[in-house]
């Protein structure tokens, strides 16, 4: 009968539902047992929020900054303790001594680098940022070499620096001290240091194709730290769904794209008596090794160099200048000095890096910018490469670390006002610039930045120069300034405008 029929279809469907959740609940609990008995395996782990299945700690995180969270577990943990996010255990390092100690004195312990779903999906372990083993040696010393040889930390680049400064005053003086937005300006006048290293040219700041690469590489920075982002790299298996991690790797298609067709270019013109940029060394290098089937001078890896240089040379530096600029315009008092400091011993003429040591204020300046706009939290995460005795813990091999720079840069055991703007962290009583051991914004260790040195070139020349020529206030009305981060993968100021007032 028909309606024995539905009685049995609905009794299955009962059955159905009772079994699924039944064995849901046994993955569950057999999940929870086993983690519970893995971290107990584990002799000496370190300590950490109670889990719970699945999720792992990942009730008790703020997703859009998770940095925020790992600083008030420090507070009940300790400088070592791990979390878990979704089934990863990973180990958290707070504080200066912990962090140098892990970092430079365990360099070769610490220095592998964490595989993270996205970037795994980005890079392919290929370029130099999240590259491991041999292929991150020889592309790394590839890098710096080739960098040193088109100028880095030599006049050679620092001209190219000051010629940028004049396109960018020029651009800045255009709105004629009235109110904009100074992030795509900015963005663009740092990117083309690394680009005309990268290509050989520098690039006009309305090219459709240069705004439109700042543009994408812009949004990846801010959603490879959303919280679908973060979801995706705890459970890849929902990758199929909608959500910015999808938008991420199609602004990598996009760049791979415009990187291909130029290096295409390059290789039709490449002349191995002439080699004028990053591209054409990399090209005349796999020439000479064609027959090398074991080599790393490849399309992927150079692809993949040319991109991390790109977003490396740009985002950080741009975002420390823009942060600076707003800086200013908050505390004037310190602007004021800082070109009174300028003008003494500089005046109006053309600036020049040598005169750094000079100019001890305007340096502690920078140096604060940087520490307190503290703008890679959370480092970019490391890996055990062996086990290793730490802390009087027991850490093994593989194992997901993150070396928690904001709780180096804020550290109060060395810096007497760590929450606040406050230029005398790096000032003596007598008004000399200090160095700090715990200013560590480019990290340290076998991961610093390899860019570092152009990056400290560009704040000093870019910085002195727009304060020579102009004094930046909020806009009219305006006396309110939010020094809280926007959020992203790096700690961006909030949407905001800026007026350029010139000086002269």
């Amino acid at each position: 009968m028909p309606g024995s029929v539905i009685l049995v279809t609905a009794e299955h469907t009962m059955d159905l539902g009772l079994f699924v959740a039944i064995c849901f609940v046994l993955i569950l609990t057999l999940l929870y047992i086993f983690n519970n008995w893995n971290n107990k395996s584990i002799a000496k782990f370190p300590p950490g929020p109670k889990c719970w299945p699945l999720i792992g700690n990942l009730h008790i995180m703020d997703l859009k900054k998770p940095h925020l969270t790992y600083l008030e577990l420090a507070k009940t943990y300790g400088s070592v303790f791990s979390v878990q996010m979704g089934m990863k255990k990973m180990v958290v390092l707070a504080g200066y001594e912990t962090v140098k100690d892990a970092l430079v004195n365990h360099a070769e312990e610490f220095g592998g680098r964490a595989r993270v779903e996205i970037f795994q999906n980005m890079d392919k372990e290929m370029g130099i940022i999240l590259s491991h083993g041999d292929n991150w040696k020889v592309m790394r010393r590839f890098t710096i070499t080739t960098l040193r040889d088109f100028g880095m930390g030599k006049s050679t680049i620092e001209d190219k620096i000051v010629e940028e400064c004049t396109h960018l005053i020029e651009h800045v003086a255009s709105f004629k001290g009235k109110q904009f937005d100074d992030t795509m300006i900015i963005n663009a006048a740092v990117a083309n240091i690394i680009v005309a290293i990268l290509l050989g040219h520098r690039m006009n700041y309305e090219d459709p194709q240069f705004r439109r690469l700042l543009t994408i590489e812009k949004e990846n920075a801010q959603l490879l730290a959303s919280p679908m982002v973060s979801i995706y790299n705890m459970y890849p298996i929902l990758g199929f769904l909608p959500g910015s991690h999808k938008t991420v790797l199609k602004n990598v298609d996009e760049l791979i794209e415009f990187v291909t067709r130029t290096f295409v270019k390059h290789l039709k013109n490449l002349d191995e008596y002439d080699l004028r940029s990053f591209i054409d060394v990399f090209l005349a290098r796999q020439k000479e090794e064609a027959n090398n089937s074991q080599s790393y001078f490849h399309n992927g890896n150079l692809i993949t160099v040319v991109r991390n240089l790109f977003t490396a040379g740009m985002e950080t530096t741009s975002t420390t200048l823009c942060w600076g600029l707003l800086l200013m315009a908050k505390y004037p008092i310190v602007q004021e000095k800082v070109q009174d400091e300028i003008s003494r011993v500089v005046g109006s003429a053309k600036l020049s890096h040598s005169q750094r040591g000079q100019m001890p204020f305007t340096n502690a300046v920078i140096h604060e910018i940087q520490r307190f706009s503290d703008i890679l939290p959370l480092n970019l995460p490391h890996e055990t490469t062996r086990d290793v005795a730490f802390k009087g813990y027991v850490i093994p091999k593989g194992t997901f670390i993150i070396p928690l720079l904001s709780s180096v840069l804020r550290d109060k055991t060395q810096f007497e006002k760590p929450d606040e703007f406050y230029p005398n962290h790096f000032l003596d009583l007598k008004g000399n610039f200090v160095k700090k051991d715990a200013f560590m914004p480019f990290s340290a260790g076998h991961r610093v930045c390899p860019g570092e040195t152009l990056a400290r070139m560009e704040l000093f020349i870019f910085f002195t120069s727009l304060l020579q020529k102009f004094t930046f206030r909020l806009p009219p009305g305006v006396s309110y300034v939010d020094l809280s981060p926007g959020g992203g993968l790096t700690n961006t100021p909030k949407k905001h405008m800026i007026c350029a007032v010139p000086r002269f």
